[in-house]
């Protein structure tokens, strides 16, 4: 239920709960009447991850074949600045449309461009410019769908229900991306030589029943309003039929600008991703250093540096991607109940800075760095992606949709960009080591840290003066 009345009102005519509710109360404190809701917003979740991880290998073997490993870090920053135009129009659309037809128009649209690009690949586009526009396409596609997601699980659930569920609805998130990788790397053989555009059309489809799972889910809470209008007070009546009108004017970034919760949170976003950015690259040179030495003493097996860099790499991502499942199923929940939304910020880049100042001091060997890296990466898509997600729940509806996608979109590939710019410079003209660049992450999180108090105290602020509204 989207309210603690309407919640109230439906558990009181509740039966015994059934298996459903006594499986997920494993995972987190769930109250009869909330499973079937919440099992839908997992599977819609988990369906947009698989979509996103079915396309991403392939964005990555368009720009590996044709323009190789560097291209990646020239693109943030066209990313970043096409995300001002992107932001501009997703908040405009969302100032016409109820929030079930904006997500619904999104997602259609971004269905729309797959199509055109196996429409493209049929007319005989070059190679190197496919790769481009996918590439850039893919950036902007896998932050606004899984944005607009959670803007639209916070407007659904009320805090104290999404501190409860968000941990467990994001156990699809996390099932997503592990059976994504897993499904991608199974169909690219029988898919045939040109892979790639049956994998497209593959992805429009899911992201299709996503459309229709949104739709059910927004139906079954208005409906569910609706029927027990008579048990609500005005005030909890009206703002739940205010989801079905389009939301007040004005764009997502004069909102962060005018909010000291947004902005701290965008630049607390823009320090993440440099982090992250700046730890893959670190994590690459170590893969390759030691894939060489492998090779040269003869090591691998009869492998090459390739196949071997290739070995590497996927026990990297089973680390991380085991890791952020076990946190999401058995830690996520209890780290919110112990202390809370704000205090789980915290733990994320508590750890960067510990692991890299580890990397720095002690040197960028490949096992110190694939922990670190590892436990950063499953940490950040499961914890820190839940808690991102409730951050939102004590803020407008405007802030929800508009904000959050302003903050998650341009500042996300802006810190991607700075940390881009960090890497040309230094290893370019300062000949910086993988140990020096772990430095550089040092000094960023002490940053990143100072965002989260910066965070912290605007989140208590707001819900203070929350409470003081209601009481």
């Amino acid at each position: 239920m989207t309210d603690s009345a309407v919640q109230a009102a439906y558990v009181t005519g509740q039966s015994k709960p059934g298996y459903t509710y006594r499986f997920l109360k494993i995972f987190t404190e769930i109250k009869p009447g909330e499973a079937s809701t919440a099992l839908l917003m997992t599977l819609n979740i988990f369906l947009l991850l698989l979509a996103y991880y079915l396309i991403k290998p392939v964005r990555e073997a368009m720009v590996l074949s044709t323009w190789g490993p560097y291209f990646k870090s020239y693109m943030s920053g066209a990313q970043a600045i096409l995300f001002i135009f992107v932001v501009k129009g997703f908040s405009r659309l969302a100032s016409k449309v109820p929030r079930q037809l904006l997500i619904a128009w999104v997602t259609v649209f971004f269905i729309s461009n797959l199509c055109l690009f196996c429409l493209l690949f049929l007319w005989g586009i070059p190679a190197k410019t496919m790769a481009i526009i996918f590439y850039i396409w893919v950036g902007i596609f896998n932050i606004i769908v899984v944005a607009q997601f959670w803007s639209f699980a916070n407007d659904i659930y009320t805090e104290e229900a999404g501190k409860r569920l968000f941990p467990m609805i994001a156990v699809g998130q996390t099932c997503g991306a592990v059976f994504g990788t897993l499904i991608a790397g199974a169909i690219i053989g029988p898919l045939g030589k040109h892979y790639e555009y049956p994998t497209m059309l593959i992805t429009g489809g899911i992201l299709g029943i996503c459309i229709a799972l949104t739709m059910v889910v927004h139906q079954r809470e208005i409906k569910e309003i609706r029927q027990r209008a008579s048990q609500l007070d005005a005030r909890t009546l009206e703002e739940g039929l205010a989801k079905e009108r389009p939301l007040k004017k004005g764009g997502g970034f004069r909102l962060i600008f005018k909010s000291r919760y947004l902005l701290f949170y965008a630049l607390l976003i823009c320090s993440l991703n440099y982090v992250n950015y700046m730890g893959e690259t670190i994590f690459g040179l170590s893969a390759k250093h030691a894939a060489v030495r492998a090779v040269q003493l003869g090591t691998t097996g009869g492998l090459n540096e390739s196949q071997f860099s290739g070995i590497i790499y996927t026990r990297y991502q089973f680390l991380y991607n085991l890791i952020a499942l076990l946190v999401q199923l058995f830690l996520v929940s209890r780290i919110f109940k112990w202390v809370g939304v704000s205090g789980a910020l915290l733990f994320l880049p508590i750890i960067a800075l510990g692991g890299y100042s580890l990397v720095a001091v002690m040197g960028a060997s490949l096992l110190l760095v694939k922990w670190v890296k590892g436990l950063e990466n499953g940490l950040d898509y499961s914890l820190m992606n839940t808690t991102k997600g409730a951050l939102f729940l004590i803020t407008s509806r405007e802030e929800k949709y508009k904000g959050k996608a302003a903050a998650e979109s341009f500042f996300y590939r802006s810190g991607d960009a700075f940390a881009a710019l960090c890497l040309f410079v230094g290893t370019t003209y300062l000949g910086f080591t993988a140990e020096k660049l772990a430095g550089l992450s040092v000094v960023v999180s002490v940053v990143w840290i100072t965002f989260c108090f910066l965070v912290i105290r605007q989140y208590k602020k707001i819900k203070a003066k929350l409470a003081g509204a209601q009481a």
